[in-house]
């Protein structure tokens, strides 16, 4: 496969594994690096975590813009005080985290690039938390790249 074709189906694999859980980025770049290529598979790599910070940037935008529905919906269910108490032991922290901008980007970037807090559950509640869009997508696209770099960079140096 040519390496402009491997570019885009990267990105493509990135943004469908953003958006459906079980599609997994950090095998592609795995069995990427297995493949070698040096230029190439720096492409791959960004391309990937490109993909990546598009489909993440989605679910920071529907929870942007969902946000009000979304706490109509999560207020109906307080009344079942043990799922609500449940979901706010978890998106809580999260939410005030991202709620102050010195915090905020350190925790995006710290999500992106080693995973805990999960990205998925960061994007929703920066959408939700007002974090600017940019820095958003900065310090996630920065967070993925690092990610993925020490993925394929045992295969590279092998």
């Amino acid at each position: 496969m040519s390496s402009l074709a491997e570019t885009v189906v990267a990105l493509g694999y990135g943004v469908a594994s953003a958006l459906v859980p079980i599609v997994n980025a950090e095998a592609y770049a795995v069995v990427a690096g297995q493949r070698g290529g040096g230029h190439a598979l720096v492409a791959v790599v960004v391309a990937l975590a490109l993909g990546q910070t598009v489909g993440k940037l989605l679910l920071f935008e529907s929870a942007r813009r969902g946000s009000g529905r979304l706490a109509q919906k999560v207020a109906e269910r307080a009344k079942s005080g043990r799922a609500a108490a449940r979901a706010a032991r978890w998106t809580e922290p999260i939410r005030r985290w991202l709620s102050r901008r010195r915090t905020a980007l350190p925790t995006v970037l710290a999500s992106a690039a080693v995973g805990v807090p999960p990205l998925a559950v960061v994007s929703l509640a920066a959408g939700t938390a007002g974090l600017r869009r940019w820095e958003f997508a900065v310090a996630c696209l920065s967070g993925r790249v690092i990610r993925f770099a020490l993925l394929v960079l045992p295969a590279v140096l092998a």
